[in-house]
């Protein structure tokens, strides 16, 4: 059987039944960029793995109240977003080393002062979006990093449309003025 031709919605069904494959495929099918979320989000792999692996295991345990109107990977996203910044919440608020990713290959034809300045800039703004509060975060990574649309982040965080909106501009806005020295 060819997993990619089931659903997500067809998966959960029949994870809820207990089928132990069915939930693979849908462990294996969202891995990935709830990964690349809670990295975001918390700054390094270790936690961000950790922070998966607990939603998944949640997520398996509570399969049974999932509600199937709603999609799979949404459900999870909103289980992740919660390990996460029930994790930030914790965790006191400083800047991992490892938050800043590492620079892109270097264009050969590119100049020392050219190469600082971007390094520089790249910081710059980790360090504006670390220093932004965690739902800010949370809205900004979904929107801008992940491309979820506001109703999907109203889903995840458990917020009104409205309220995503406040915090995106909010969020926005300080990064606008943190980055300002850099236009």
């Amino acid at each position: 059987m060819d997993d990619r031709l089931l659903d997500d919605r067809l998966l959960a069904v029949r994870a809820s039944e207990g089928d132990d494959d069915a939930f693979a495929v849908l462990v294996r099918r969202h891995t990935s960029p709830l990964l690349a979320l809670a990295h975001h989000l918390l700054g390094n792999w270790p936690d961000a793995e950790d922070a998966v692996q607990d939603a998944f295991l949640s997520a398996w345990r509570r399969l049974p109240q999932f509600r199937h109107g709603a999609s799979f990977g949404t459900w999870m996203y909103r289980i992740v977003t919660n390990r996460c910044l029930n994790i930030l919440r914790r965790r006191p608020r400083t800047l991992p080393l490892d938050t800043v990713a590492e620079p892109a290959a270097r264009d050969p034809g590119s100049s020392p002062p050219r190469v600082a300045e971007t390094d520089a800039a790249t910081a710059a703004l980790a360090k504006a979006l670390h220093e932004l509060n965690p739902e800010q975060q949370v809205c900004w990574i979904l929107r801008e990093l992940h491309g979820l649309h506001y109703e999907e982040i109203a889903h995840v965080t458990g917020a009104s449309e409205q309220t995503v909106r406040g915090r995106l501009f909010r969020a926005r806005h300080a990064l606008q003025e943190a980055m300002r020295p850099w236009r």
